[in-house]
């Protein structure tokens, strides 16, 4: 290691030190929040349908049919919000199961108008 390096390391290790645990706590979630930051936000701007397919087929919809909902969904306009959620809140609004929410959306696309 450089100099420069070990000195900036040991300037850091000094300010640690006076740290208590639980502003060392502090530090450390906010730290971490700053790294998960970025990831997130790529998360929430970044999807595909075969990501949106995928999850459904996690949530118990069938192949066939999870393909058919995401592109209803992104008909919509609500696939940046995520496939499972919008079956969830559909689900939920309806007071059934995401398998009836998704069969709803099937059987009918306008049961995604207002829904957000």
């Amino acid at each position: 290691m450089t100099n420069s390096r070990i000195d900036r390391f040991e300037k850091r290790r000094e300010e640690l030190n006076k740290m208590s645990d639980e502003e060392l706590k502090s530090l450390f979630w906010q730290l971490c929040d700053q790294a998960v930051d970025p990831i997130v936000d790529l998360a929430k701007t970044h999807t595909s349908p075969s990501i949106e397919r995928s999850i459904l087929l996690r949530m118990g919809i069938d192949s066939i049919s999870s393909h058919a909902v995401v592109d209803r969904i992104y008909e919509a306009g609500y696939l940046g919000k995520g496939a499972g959620h919008v079956v969830l809140k559909l689900a939920q609004k309806n007071g059934t199961d995401v398998r009836a929410a998704a069969a709803a959306i099937l059987e009918n696309k306008d049961v995604l108008n207002g829904l957000f």
